[in-house]
């Protein structure tokens, strides 16, 4: 049964044409929410994302947009706030990963990351408050990680990336409580999407979760229940939070190889220079 605290809201997940993101949109929309979809690389999915969700009688519309390049990120505000008529939920979940050495990272590899994983999340949400504060507020959801948290050899510029998405909600916080928007974060642990089957040779999803307290990895509609809950008028208390949803990961982080030796797995291909 859908959420009545989310009837007739309106939602814009980024990143939502695969992974966490598909997740997230497909909760606010069984809560009863009107969803914009964006995506950057994954066209197919979000079309079928929205497919799916116009199909069980939701409102819902994909859009395109390079979180490389601002003046795209800031379009994407404008065509989702046109498509909904006003924004009273934003999902900063679009983000790139790479693994790769400290010492061989390069001022390109560093850019895209931050590019995508930051700044653009950084000045989407700055497009977009002005129509919650005019709809009378609403509510920010950032998607960081346990990277913020915990480390995993090779993963500094992402691990940087996440670290600084809690700074940064938790200092936005303190501003857009004025307005009556509440900003808060989720960092996910380990999550079943495709991105993990395309870098980690021979993943098991199942070995993989029986390493960690919960037994088993999250789906994405784990983090999206999550999302929806931050959302509603449920967590009218929490301002400037990050939820960590782990399985209890954080309790025991057994993922790391030995880090005297390299990491065989390759995260970043498409979408990372060089990579």
């Amino acid at each position: 049964m859908a959420d009545t605290d989310l009837q007739g809201k309106r939602v814009l997940v980024t990143g939502a044409g695969t992974g966490v993101g598909t997740g997230i949109a497909q909760a606010f929309a069984d809560a009863g929410a009107a969803v914009a979809v964006h995506y950057s690389h994954s066209a197919a999915g979000a079309t079928a994302l929205v497919d799916k969700l116009r199909a069980a009688g939701g409102k819902a519309e994909a859009f395109a947009a390079d979180f490389n390049e601002l003046e795209s990120t800031r379009q994407l505000a404008d065509r989702a706030i046109e498509f909904l008529g006003g924004i009273d939920v934003l999902v900063n979940n679009a983000g790139i990963t790479m693994n790769r050495p400290f010492e061989k990272v390069t001022p390109e590899q560093f850019d895209a990351l931050f590019h995508v994983n930051i700044r653009a999340m950084f000045f989407l949400t700055q497009a977009v408050v002005p129509t919650m504060a005019v709809g009378g507020g609403g509510a920010v959801i950032n998607i960081s990680s346990v990277h913020a948290y915990a480390g995993i050899t090779e993963h500094t510029v992402y691990a940087a990336t996440k670290g600084a998405i809690v700074s940064f909600t938790r200092t936005l916080s303190l501003e857009l409580s004025t307005k009556n928007i509440r900003v808060n974060a989720i960092a996910p642990g380990g999550v079943v999407v495709e991105n993990h089957f395309k870098a980690i040779k021979n993943h098991d999803p199942i070995a993989f979760g029986q390493k960690i307290p919960a037994g088993f990895m999250a789906e994405p509609m784990d983090i999206g229940h999550l999302a929806v809950f931050l959302a509603s008028d449920k967590a009218r208390y929490f301002y400037g939070q990050t939820l960590v949803c782990d399985g209890g990961q954080l309790a025991y982080m057994p993922f790391t190889p030995d880090f005297h030796e390299p990491i065989t797995d390759q995260f970043g291909r498409g979408y990372v220079p060089g990579i």
